[in-house]
């Protein structure tokens, strides 16, 4: 049941990222939502819809078995990794004039920061394995969410610019979308221990 619910929420996260379902598709989906015997918060999360999916909706899923939590955390891991590795291949591009290399990477990290919203569902923190997402994360949803949709934005927003040949105004969005990649490690991103 837990497995079907983060799948079903991970798929929503993804079928928004590209465009979501067609109107008959989701009204057939919404129709089912309603004939099975979840709890509201679940059928909630899992719920398809002409709207986008909101981080809230992805973190309301239950929690998932030990094995599934670890193999959640590892994509989070390797995803961070490679934002990492794109911002600053996006960094080095601004540096050397190669925009190529910026909208290429601009792409990348669109694209992970929407994978981003499933990557923090209820139990995959401290608590379960090696992270350094804090626990905070899950009792300030909310706002973790906020954040995150911020930094969702000014990825949006620096593709957009990328796309363009103004460099200022790509660096101006890349210093946004730095931005809001420190408001949220500052507050939710634990020291690294070596």
């Amino acid at each position: 049941m837990r497995f079907v619910t983060i799948a079903a929420a991970c798929a929503c996260v993804s079928l928004a990222a590209c465009g979501g379902w067609k109107s008959g598709q989701a009204n057939s989906a919404q129709g089912n939502i309603s004939k099975d015997n979840r709890p509201p918060a679940t059928a909630k999360a899992s719920a398809v819809t002409n709207a986008p999916v909101t981080n809230e909706m992805v973190m309301l899923a239950a929690p998932l078995s030990k094995g599934r939590a670890l193999q959640v955390m590892k994509a989070r891991h390797d995803g961070m990794e490679a934002m990492g590795d794109a911002t600053k291949a996006i960094h080095r591009g601004l540096v050397g004039s190669d925009l190529a290399t910026v909208r290429s990477n601009a792409a990348k990290v669109v694209q992970l920061s929407q994978q981003a919203s499933a990557w923090f569902p209820a139990g995959t923190g401290p608590d379960v394995g090696k992270t350094r997402a804090k626990p905070d994360i899950w009792q300030n949803s909310e706002d973790f969410a906020s954040k995150l949709r911020n930094f969702q934005a000014a990825a949006h927003a620096f593709d957009a610019a990328a796309r363009g040949n103004d460099v200022a105004a790509m660096n101006a969005r890349f210093a946004d979308l730095g931005g809001t990649c420190k408001a949220c490690h500052d507050k939710y991103r634990a020291e690294e221990k070596h």
